[in-house]
């Protein structure tokens, strides 16, 4: 099996690919051609989101993607995240109303009738997080959405929904990688059947953020051992962004890697010819960090 065939399930009737092509900050001008291009080097997941500003373009990726390789629709697996809100950017959060306008306007820019995957994109609603929950619920039993979910919820804010008395979300996108493996919070949503989804898997690459305008929290002693999966993935004749994506799909998350490079594209989804041994796994497993640098959710109160 292949890792563009894998899938990881999701609910009853959803599974979605074990790695996928994330769009956050790629501009309006590269997304059309990087999303196509990821699907035409075997990507079936496309993840994109309100906040990132650019879904009419990836939607016109996608659809140039689906006629460039004579693909239908469902062929492809489309993750689309909610703008909850933020009141501590003066930004209020959405109401349930709003949150099922919001489900609309996206699938209208995307040029899609459903997204496979809709989450919430963070748990900044506060008092208003259970009502965008309830709101998902129903886009879900109006079929503009195959499968529903959260992204950056902590165990708290999970538990909100339970104590709710309602479904839990079939998915929590959040960063995870051997320096960010949140094994508590894991646990937890193995426990209740939600699927872990990776962001930032990449973060231990020397290569991370770099560029001019990229915001990166590494610290120095994070960037002084960088060098450990250099050599790790020597070991396994891959590059470091292989071993970490294959780190991530070994442990049951999906992955999501961004390229605009074709050939790292090809490189980045080509993970099914080798296994991390048991020795590095659990050699990966002593370098777990915390909460990592790409996300802090905070506790429900904090987060509100």
């Amino acid at each position: 099996m292949t890792a563009m065939q894998q899938t990881f399930r999701l609910n009853d009737d959803t599974a979605i690919p074990a790695v996928g092509f994330g769009t956050y900050l790629v501009s309006n001008d590269d997304a059309p051609e990087a999303v196509s291009s990821a699907i035409s080097n075997g990507y079936r997941h496309i993840d994109t989101a309100a906040a990132y500003q650019n879904e009419e373009a990836v939607g016109a990726g996608i659809r140039a993607g689906l006629q460039a390789t004579g693909l239908a629709r469902d062929a492809i697996f489309v993750t689309a995240k909610l703008w909850p809100g933020n009141p501590a950017w003066g930004d209020t959060p959405k109401s349930h109303d709003q949150t099922v306008a919001e489900c609309d306007a996206s699938l209208a820019k995307l040029g899609l009738d459903y997204t496979d995957l809709y989450l919430i994109h963070a748990p900044y609603g506060g008092p208003e997080r259970i009502a965008q929950w309830r709101a998902l619920l129903e886009l879900k039993q109006m079929g503009k959405a195959r499968s529903i979910g959260v992204s950056n919820f902590n165990q708290g804010h999970l538990d909100e929904i339970k104590l709710a008395g309602l479904p839990m979300p079939d998915a929590n996108q959040i960063e995870l990688h051997p320096w960010s493996q949140k094994p508590e919070l894991i646990s937890y949503m193995t426990e209740n059947g939600i699927a872990p989804i990776a962001y930032s898997s990449l973060v231990p690459l020397s290569t991370w953020r770099t560029q001019e305008g990229q915001d990166s929290a590494k610290t120095d002693a994070m960037k002084a051992d960088e060098s450990v999966f250099t050599q790790m993935a020597a070991k396994y004749g891959v590059s470091e962004a292989q071993l970490l994506l294959r780190w991530g799909v070994q442990n049951g998350y999906a992955v999501l890697p961004k390229s605009l490079n074709p050939d790292r594209m090809r490189q980045n989804i080509d993970l099914a010819g080798f296994q991390i041994d048991d020795a590095d796994i659990a050699s990966i497993k002593t370098m777990d960090r915390g909460e990592g640098v790409a996300w802090a959710s905070g506790d429900p109160s904090t987060a509100a």
